[in-house]
């Protein structure tokens, strides 16, 4: 047994650093790695150089009043410490009626919502990109809170605008004690009995507090701000053997079952004993539950299956790999729904590539290049094997990719911009003259649930020309 480190000599780690250029975490990633996660916490000043917010507050309360957004409102009264939570959608007259300080507004999945606040994700490219769960943002009045509580998960609480004090405890990671994890039992959030904090700073823009699981902490504004907090994917084992185990059942042979050839007479008919356990040892192991091929399969199907995901439908039938050919060759691009998530595993042969509970065989370098790109272009889909094209295809059918025109994206906002007629309203459509795109738009229509192309793709023999015009693809 290895002796242990008087406190003289234990090493002692920085609870505080300055980011720079080259190490934006104020350290290497593999020291991050190695000294820091899940083991401690550690607040990096100025993290995000000059970061400037990619929504504003009206953005988020704007998102918070649409269907399908995952939104509270928590608001908080001190003179009795009580708390009120309220859980969107929102009407838009919610807003206007709070007070102008103690309540915070939480959007979960902004990421999903918004490609600025996604592109951010890339700066966890030191972590695996499938723990990432989800880009939470709130925005807190002036002493706005969720008061003092733990996650079960790591988090980076990025600041993006305005001001926030945070209080840690880090006893654990500091002095070996656990603090006390109880939870109030009169309040709908579960907030910490008892919260002693050891540490407390104010965070500015572009400083970016990590916090392991468990470590107990409260936010509370110091003035009107917002915090993005980038939460990381972590199943509980009961989560994780359950689903597996409905797996197991799904696939199980139901000729396998106890069996006991070596049968011999009981001392007690009545006994289960060391023999019967062992037989049930042995049909369980029948089952192969430590297959690595079936258990990786399990899990990339698991961890790609989002938890609060609503249902990628696609938008109209999917185009042939032909007509992918001629669109991507006419500039549009192959675009991910922001819904999808994508991991890959190598297999005995090739690898595996997991989509949104999916499975796909593919090439190891297909599936690198297809779970490394949002969007596609042509360079990008010519360098794919035949295979990973056919396995995108499969995905365009099921809705987790589609053709857009980055062109007419562009040129959109620009009309939109300049036409105050255009009135988006439930159960309107507005069409958009299609003069105004390229020459492949043939039909842009504006729903409330978001904007259709109508895209030509034109076939070089007239002959092979669809007669009911199913050459058209919506998007």
């Amino acid at each position: 047994m290895a002796a242990r480190k008087s406190p003289s000599t234990a090493k002692t780690f920085a609870i505080e650093v300055h980011a720079t250029p080259a190490k934006p975490l104020g350290m290497a990633p593999a020291t991050f790695l190695r000294d820091y996660w899940q083991k401690r916490p550690l607040l990096i000043r100025n993290a995000f150089a000059g970061f400037q917010s990619p929504v504003q507050p009206e953005d988020l309360a704007g998102l918070a009043c649409e269907n399908g957004v995952l939104a509270r409102l928590i608001e908080h009264d001190r003179s009795t410490d009580g708390w009120r939570v309220r859980t969107g959608p929102f009407q838009e007259s919610v807003f206007p009626a709070l007070p102008e300080k103690d309540w915070t507004l939480l959007v979960q999945d902004v990421d999903k919502w918004d490609p600025d606040v996604r592109a951010l994700i890339a700066h966890f490219d030191f972590l695996p990109r499938w723990r990432m769960d989800d880009v939470m943002i709130s925005f807190a009045a002036t002493g706005g809170s969720v008061g003092a509580h733990v996650d079960q998960y790591d988090v980076f609480l990025l600041q993006g605008q305005g001001h926030r004090r945070w209080q840690i405890d880090a006893s654990e990671s500091t002095r070996g004690k656990r603090p006390p994890l109880d939870f109030r039992p009169d309040i709908e959030l579960k907030q910490l009995t008892k919260f002693k904090p050891s540490h407390d700073w104010v965070l500015a823009p572009g400083d970016m507090l990590y916090l392991p699981p468990n470590v107990p902490h409260n936010g509370v504004a110091e003035d009107a701000c917002l915090t993005f907090s980038f939460g990381m994917r972590a199943p509980a084992s009961a989560e994780l053997i359950s689903d597996y185990l409905d797996t197991l059942v799904v696939d199980a042979d139901e000729g396998i079952r106890y069996q006991d050839p070596d049968l011999k007479l009981p001392e007690d008919p009545n006994e289960i004993d060391v023999a019967a356990m062992n037989r049930v040892v042995a049909a369980l192991n029948a089952i192969r539950m430590n297959d690595p091929d079936k258990l990786g399969d399990w899990f990339g199907r698991f961890i790609t299956t989002y938890r609060a995901a609503g249902e990628v439908m696609p938008s109209g039938p999917a185009p042939s790999l032909d007509e992918v050919d001629h669109a991507l060759a006419n500039g549009l691009l192959l675009e991910r729904h922001p819904w999808a998530r994508l991991a890959w595993r190598r297999a005995k042969r090739g690898a595996s590539l997991y989509c949104s509970g999916l499975d796909l065989a593919v090439s190891v370098k297909d599936a690198q290049r297809i779970a490394a790109a949002e969007r596609l272009d042509l360079a990008a889909w010519s360098g794919l094997t035949a295979k990973g094209r056919q396995a995108l295809q499969e995905l365009m059918v099921l809705g987790f990719y589609q053709l857009t025109d980055p062109a007419f994206e562009d040129q959109l906002e620009e009309v939109l911009d300049a036409d105050a007629e255009i009135v988006v309203a439930r159960d309107t459509v507005d069409t958009i003259e299609v003069d105004d795109f390229s020459d492949d738009v043939r039909e842009v229509n504006v729903h409330e649930d978001g904007v259709e192309v109508v895209v030509s793709f034109d076939e070089e023999d007239e002959e092979d020309e669809p007669e009911d015009g199913a050459g058209q693809r919506r998007h």
